[in-house]
């Protein structure tokens, strides 16, 4: 019986591209239910800042977090929790908008605008602010945490 090559070819590249689509579908499903994790997570992160929830932002934070922040200051977890604690740092209103959401593996990049009204004893208190943001996110110790973030305010483009 002679064997011929380019059916047999064509049916191991059929096949081929079979359980490749099979493994990138599987693999799509699973970084959509992280994707609508982490989302799940910067909802939880937006009702802790409007709450001044200390102990929820102690658990979505890596112990490793920093965030670059729209007072231009390079701070850590413990900073940011302590301006919190404090009363420097509150919302009356924290309106987040995700605009894309990356996985890679254990890590996700979210990135994004927002609109507060500040309150607390932070010197922008009672002013209305567009925030940029990208956030990355990792899953340590089998769970998402936030590691770094990086915030600034919008300013308006003069217009030609």
């Amino acid at each position: 019986m002679k064997i011929n090559k380019p059916i047999v070819l064509s049916l191991l590249l059929l096949s081929a591209i079979s359980i490749l689509g099979q493994v990138s579908s599987r693999g799509a499903g699973k970084d959509t239910r992280v994707e609508q994790a982490v989302r799940q997570l910067n909802s939880d992160e937006v009702q802790a800042l409007l709450h001044n929830d200390a102990k929820t932002m102690e658990r979505l934070w890596s112990e490793d977090f920093v965030v670059t922040n729209p007072l231009n200051k390079f701070v850590t977890k413990k900073d940011v929790l302590q301006m919190v604690k404090t009363g420097f740092l509150a919302f009356t209103s924290y309106e987040r908008n995700i605009d894309y959401v990356r996985i890679y593996g254990d890590t996700a990049i979210v990135a994004g605008h927002e609109t507060v009204v500040w309150a607390g004893k932070i010197p922008i208190a009672g002013k209305t602010n567009q925030l940029r943001f990208t956030a990355v996110w990792m899953k340590q110790g089998g769970r998402w945490q936030q590691v770094a973030r990086h915030a600034n305010i919008i300013v308006p483009l003069p217009r030609p």
